[in-house]
């Protein structure tokens, strides 16, 4: 895995990330979530964007290594992986935290979050790809 490409996909992944968490969770859906999700979350003046900033550029940097390892290098490629990793990864933590707490979810904002993270991972894993695929050389045969 190139080293450049895999810095550049998590950062400009990470970036990716933000923006249509914050768009879709922040914004579009931000009713059905204050309704479904924990009422433990933090109020918009409150939160703490270090930490925030850094968990989406570590989402980032992780599917950046998952589609590396896979080898996608177009956009539909790392769509594709990246629907996977997101659907796995969410429905992982979900119903683990489902399972153990009494304020994180209904089972219906666990659904919404599960569909939406797949969704979400699946558009950043086709910027990731796209960026993973930019430059390929390829050899033609003599």
């Amino acid at each position: 895995m190139n080293s450049q490409k895999f810095i550049v996909g998590g950062i400009v992944g990470g970036i990716v990330y933000l923006l249509l968490g914050w768009l879709i969770y922040g914004m579009l859906l931000k009713d059905f979530m204050a309704t479904n999700l924990s009422t433990a979350m933090r109020a918009d003046a409150d939160t703490i964007w270090w930490a925030l900033i850094l968990g989406q550029l570590a989402g980032g940097f992780f599917l950046a290594y998952v589609i590396g390892k896979s080898g996608a290098t177009s956009a539909g490629a790392g769509a594709g992986v990246g629907f996977i990793a997101g659907l796995l990864v969410c429905l992982s933590f979900d119903l683990t935290m489902y399972g153990v707490s009494t304020t994180i979810a209904s089972l219906k904002g666990l659904a919404a979050d599960v569909a939406l993270s797949a969704v979400i991972a699946a558009i950043v894993g086709a910027v990731i790809g796209w960026v993973m695929g930019m430059s390929k050389k390829t050899v033609a045969a003599a």
